[in-house]
């Protein structure tokens, strides 16, 4: 049977063969994700960011990149089955137009309201994404550490204290509910839109970064989380919140 493959032709769901021969080639491994275009657009900045990542060697981490179904109901059993081979450190990536940074997300909240449909045309409002579960989830990714990094190197960076109603949001909750007390560090980041996006947007300019730029972000905010969970570093008591 021959497996599904996203854009560029690396598989969307990694099968047990090709993870198994990459664990054996590194001590430390990470789960890079990003979803597929949706609201009609043809690209999306977190799979064209994550695919360039797939394969990537940094100081001992080998990095694996999946893609993910912009569909509420095939979004989480394709996060459930790349979890199943037990990554160290999971950045999951999403698409936030009108962001202007590396916008590393805080919080996760129990709640599915959609203001568009999926791209299956679902469109659940005020559902939860886990029956009976938290309101929320902390990101146990060290937050300010990492934007205190990337902005050292250049990459506007700031905390996001919300992850919006939509996939993102859905994928986010969940990763953090399955992960919960197992000492892996999760989270996630959402990417400005793509230049190529920007230009034919409707309405009022919005920001982007060339997929180089945001290739070069994330690969710098993997070597920082590497380099935090092999130290065992606390995160940065530095200011990231907001006044409204």
């Amino acid at each position: 049977r021959r497996r599904p493959r996203g854009a560029g032709g690396l598989p969307q769901h990694q099968d047990g063969v090709d993870l198994q021969r990459l664990k054996g080639m590194a001590v430390m491994r990470i789960l890079v994700t990003g979803f597929e275009p949706f609201g009609g657009q043809s690209l999306n900045p977190s799979w064209e960011v994550a695919r360039a990542l797939h394969g990537l060697q940094l100081q001992g981490a080998q990095v694996t990149a999946v893609q993910l179904p912009c569909v509420f109901a095939q979004a989480l059993p394709a996060l459930q089955q790349a979890l199943a081979h037990r990554p160290d450190i999971v950045l999951a990536l999403g698409q936030a137009e009108g962001r202007c940074d590396f916008s590393v997300e805080r919080v996760a909240i129990n709640v599915q309201d959609a203001r568009i449909p999926d791209n299956a045309g679902d469109q659940p409002i005020d559902v939860p994404v886990i029956d009976g579960g938290p309101a929320a989830y902390f990101s146990t990714l060290p937050i300010k550490s990492l934007v205190a990094g990337l902005r050292s190197t250049g990459f506007p960076s700031s905390v996001s204290q919300t992850a919006g109603t939509f996939v993102c949001n859905q994928v986010f909750y969940a990763l953090q509910h399955t992960l919960a007390g197992q000492g892996v560090h999760s989270g996630f980041v959402h990417l400005p839109l793509l230049p190529e996006q920007a230009a034919g947007w409707p309405g009022p300019s919005l920001p982007s970064w060339p997929v180089s730029v945001q290739v070069a972000a994330a690969q710098r905010a993997l070597a920082l989380l590497v380099a935090h969970r092999q130290q065992g570093l606390a995160d940065l008591a530095m200011g990231g919140g907001t006044l409204n």
